[in-house]
Parts: C-alpha cells; structure tokens; sequence
C-alpha cells in the first residue's frame, strides 16, 4: 500500500478534505506615473484586477492570467512582484490571498467582464477611493504602507522575504 493509498485508508476525509479557505491573487498595476489600476464594482467599491488560483498555478501566473481575463492588458510573469501574503477569516471564511504588483502593463484597459465591473480608472496614490473591497484595500496596504491600514482589522500579512527572517504582521 502507498503512502496515499494508506491515508485514504486510515482517514477518508484526508483524500480530498472539503474546502475552508479560498486562495487568490490581487495584483496592483501601476502605470508610468505610479499610478494604480482600480475596477468600479457594480457595488460601487473599487477593486483590483485579481481572483482565484487556479489548481496547479503560481501566484504570478494566476495575476498573470486574471489581469489579462479582466482587464485586457498584459505583463509577463517575471514583472509580477509578490510583496506578502494576506489572511483574513472575514465572513466565516479563510481567503489567502497573495498581494502582488506589476509595472508597464502593455494594453487599454478594457471591461472584459461588465458583469462583474464598471470601469476601470487610474488612480494616484493619494487619489485611491475609500470604497475598496477588502482584499484589495489589504493588497494596497502591502504596495503603498499608509499610518492607517485601508484593509480590515481582522487580516494578517505575511511580507515576502527570504528564507528566516521576520514573522506576519497584523494589519491595524
């Protein structure tokens, strides 16, 4: 008996656990000025291009693949920038989501999906709505670090560094 053959034997539920948590990717695009890339939800929160990883996939690729899917633009994956990990639990579920940035987009923004958004606006650092949804207000917390978090409470950070250094951060 193999090693899986035998967890699956020993415990069922270890063969294909059910689902807690979702794992996503939020990617901050800036343009030439420095500026970021915010979708208008139909719920009048602003979002950044971003979503689910799909099985198989690295964090760059998903942001990749999302922003392409959404946005119509396109960067490689060597211009993605994983800056940290984020982990809330807000609304009874764990979303860990990976707050990266890219630069030099090449492309129009375009709505892709007018179910899901409005427009999408460049916005200046100082110009970033208050109405974000959570994910991507913890995404820009990890790109542009403000004296007061625009992300939840309830959210961890998980900066990206080599190998030993530092712990999370709570954001708040």
């Amino acid at each position: 008996m193999n090693s899986a053959e035998h967890t699956a034997a020993e415990r069922p539920e270890r063969a294909r656990p059910t689902p807690h948590s979702l794992t996503g990717v939020g990617i901050a695009v800036l343009d030439e000025s420095g500026r970021v890339l915010l979708g208008l939800g139909h719920d009048g929160r602003w979002e950044l291009p971003g979503g689910k990883v799909d099985p198989g996939e690295d964090f760059e690729t998903a942001a990749v693949r999302e922003l392409a899917e959404e946005t119509g633009l396109s960067v490689p994956a060597t211009a993605v920038r994983v800056l940290a990990v984020v982990v809330d639990g807000l609304r009874g579920l764990t979303r860990v989501t990976a707050a990266a940035v890219a630069e030099g987009a090449a492309g129009t923004p375009t709505v892709t999906e007018p179910d899901k958004i409005v427009r999408w606006e460049w916005f200046a650092r100082d110009a970033v709505p208050s109405a974000l949804f959570g994910p991507s207000a913890s995404v820009l917390d990890c790109v542009w670090p403000e004296a007061r978090p625009r992300g939840a409470a309830e959210t961890y950070r998980y900066p990206v560094r080599p190998a030993g250094e530092g712990h999370a951060t709570r954001a708040g």
